[in-house]
């Protein structure tokens, strides 16, 4: 039961925190983190870095990007005018390759400049260049002979630390009891973990009531998520 009248929950401005400092590393992405790390010792000038939506890729782009002090533009702005200006820089991560279509040819010539300069490009997506919908035959071979690390779902040790920081982020005050109780309960997913940890950021405004496993098991049980074979 609620202890009072619901108001309403304003969704107030919180920024994810993608600093290096804050990367969490696990079994799932400590493949990727290390090859990452190795730069500027890579076998090639450009690497893809593949996962689910909410793996970690832009959180890991952006700590690779702080190491080697390089340029982030997502696909859907990148355009033949700023092709020259990126192609000068000495490295460039070019996020979310799968969401966009069109515009291959700026994608094809960044690729192409920055490997005869001697720059770094890494290129962000959920699925492999295959599965891009590329109509440019060059431009595909040479991304699919590029490296490719794979980043994984999180694993649970992960997925704990994850909605903790997701917590902090939004400055609540949870008990660790909140946590245990939730982390077997979420899909195994850093997106799911994070929009659990709103959803019950913004219950809690709205009923007033303090972040307690009570309020986590009622939202749950409310989204049908509480497996009654799971221990209390």
């Amino acid at each position: 039961m609620s202890d009072g009248p619901r108001q309403l929950a304003l969704e107030l401005p919180h920024v994810a925190s993608f600093d290096p400092d804050d990367f969490l590393v696990s079994p799932c992405n400590e493949r990727a983190y290390a090859y990452l790390e190795n730069w500027p010792e890579w076998p090639d000038r450009i690497v893809l870095l593949v996962g689910p939506a909410g793996s970690g890729k832009s959180h890991l782009a952006a700590v690779w990007s702080d190491r080697a002090g390089a340029t982030s533009v997502a696909r859907a702005d990148l355009t033949d005018a700023l092709v020259p200006e990126l192609a000068a820089l000495p490295a460039v991560v070019v996020e979310d390759c799968d969401l966009c279509e069109g515009g291959e040819a700026a994608l094809f010539h960044l690729v192409n400049a920055l490997r005869e300069r001697g720059g770094f490009l890494l290129l962000t997506a959920r699925t492999p260049p295959g599965a891009w919908g590329l109509a440019t035959a060059d431009l595909l071979s040479r991304l699919r002979l590029a490296p490719r690390i794979d980043l994984q779902e999180a694993d649970e040790a992960l997925l704990g630390a994850l909605i903790v920081k997701f917590f902090v982020e939004r400055q609540m005050v949870v008990d660790t009891t909140v946590v245990d109780y939730v982390r077997p309960r979420l899909e195994r997913s850093v997106a799911a973990a994070r929009a659990f940890v709103e959803a019950l950021d913004r219950e809690g405004l709205a009923s007033r009531r303090r972040i307690t496993r009570a309020l986590a098991a009622e939202l749950l049980r409310r989204e049908g998520r509480d497996d009654p074979l799971l221990p209390l």
